[in-house]
């Protein structure tokens, strides 16, 4: 991760990481990103979760809309990347 780091993008997660509401996380997001790529970055959790919960790369696609092409580079990071998506997916998990 270290080459992806500059103060621009620490300073982008310090703001995420404070926004105290999903209100507050809409705004920012509809006015940060394309809808195209709200939905891209929500459909890619999911298939993560869905990954995590041993469902199949065609009900995966049937039920997102995902490419198998994305379905693979998901399951790629959650098995070999970073623990990112384990984390949040973990954070899911905690929630009541």
């Amino acid at each position: 991760m270290q080459k992806l780091a500059t103060e621009a993008l620490d300073r982008l997660f310090d703001v995420i990481m404070s926004l105290e509401d999903r209100e507050a996380c809409y705004r920012f997001f509809e006015d940060l990103c394309t809808v195209k790529e709200m939905q891209d970055l929500s459909q890619r959790l999911e298939v993560a979760v869905r990954l995590h919960n041993k469902e199949n790369y065609i009900s995966i696609g049937k039920a997102t809309g995902v490419s198998t092409a994305t379905i693979s580079r998901v399951s790629r990071c959650l098995n070999y990347g970073s623990g990112g998506y384990r984390e949040a997916i973990k954070k899911l998990e905690e929630k009541p």
